[in-house]
């Protein structure tokens, strides 16, 4: 597993880390302790040191699989964890966003996690507004300074959210949509936080599962799975679930990638590569519901980068075919 520093004075993670929301059993059906726990070990084996989870993910069952994980390992310092605050539904929009709640919020973070500080505290899609205001910037950096938590970052859906979150002083990462069905971020985001120094942590790399290339015309999926409930953004953010394209026209761009890619390896393998090739990115945080899976990802750290004429033919077949079926704001 290769290593990228996280940000211009962080600590060197693994370039495939493990995304954590299917720990939380509720948006991408169930996740047994058993097979949570064979997950996160996996991951540690095969050299993945960051694992990012947030407070919503199965509303703390996400933070806690890890929190006991990581008691029962006795070792944590090796680790990175990234988990985020700001969507918990009690006090609502704007009032999560009060000092007290949020450290209140922080608090159940560090005793889920079994933690004394956190190592990244991530605002979780809180939205443009917020953002623009920089009020829970200021909260943040006072919680950085009282040592409840090491850094901050912020978790974005658009270009415009990641403007905002970039004049935010002290800012150490942004989490950010990236992936083949979805390439607008690398065209002034990507470039400004590397100039900036700050860490990129790339969420759904696969467009929800699309670009393991396994998908079929009437799939199937559990009903407490997002890419079941959320297909046209009924729940959330219509960007989160298959990079916001509709299902049937993912699974025809799909195919019409499959040929273009390496045939030497499966088209996960190469849509994970894509994204570690943009020097800006840190971690790619590819989530994982088997051991086997874990396994695969991790392996993609050591696959060579994809020549730079394929980078400019998907990079066109984005901005020609791709980017105007994308729904809501990019």
């Amino acid at each position: 597993m290769k290593n990228r520093l996280f940000g211009s004075d962080g600590p060197p993670v693994s370039e495939i880390g493990l995304g954590c929301w299917q720990l939380g059993g509720a948006d991408w059906g169930d996740v047994s302790e058993d097979d949570a726990f064979e997950i996160l070990q996996t991951a540690v084996d095969a050299g993945i040191t960051f694992i990012d989870t947030a407070d919503v993910y199965g509303m703390g069952r996400s933070e806690s699989l890890i929190g006991r994980f990581l008691e029962a390992r006795g070792k944590r310092d090796d680790l990175f964890i990234a988990t985020k605050i700001g969507r918990r539904p009690e006090a609502g929009f704007p009032g999560t966003f009060e000092k007290d709640v949020m450290r209140a919020h922080i608090e159940d973070c560090l005793e889920h996690l079994k933690a004394d500080n956190l190592d990244l505290v991530q605002l979780h899609c809180i939205g443009e507004g917020e953002l623009e205001k920089g009020e829970v910037f200021e909260h943040l950096r006072e919680f950085r300074s009282e040592g409840l938590i090491k850094r901050f970052g912020a978790s974005v859906e658009t270009v415009s959210q990641a403007k905002y979150a970039l004049t935010a002083e002290g800012l150490s990462s942004l989490q950010l949509i990236f992936n083949m069905l979805r390439q607008t971020m690398a065209d002034e985001i990507l470039p400004a936080a590397h100039d900036q120094g700050v860490a990129i942590i790339v969420r759904l790399p696969l467009a929800s599962g699309l670009l393991a290339g396994k998908y079929k015309p009437g799939q199937k999926f559990a009903e407490n799975d997002h890419r079941n409930f959320n297909r046209d953004g009924e729940a959330f953010y219509v960007g989160e679930t298959f990079a916001g394209l509709p299902f049937d026209t993912g699974l025809d761009f799909v195919e019409r990638l499959r040929p273009v890619l390496p045939q030497d390896c499966s088209m996960a393998d190469a849509a994970q590569r894509w994204v570690l090739d943009h020097p800006a990115v840190t971690t790619v945080i590819t989530g994982a519901s088997s051991a086997d899976q874990v396994r695969a990802n991790a392996k993609v750290s050591r696959l060579d980068p994809l020549d730079d004429a394929l980078h400019e033919e998907l990079k066109a077949f984005y901005s020609r075919e791709i980017m105007g079926k994308i729904r809501g704001e990019i």
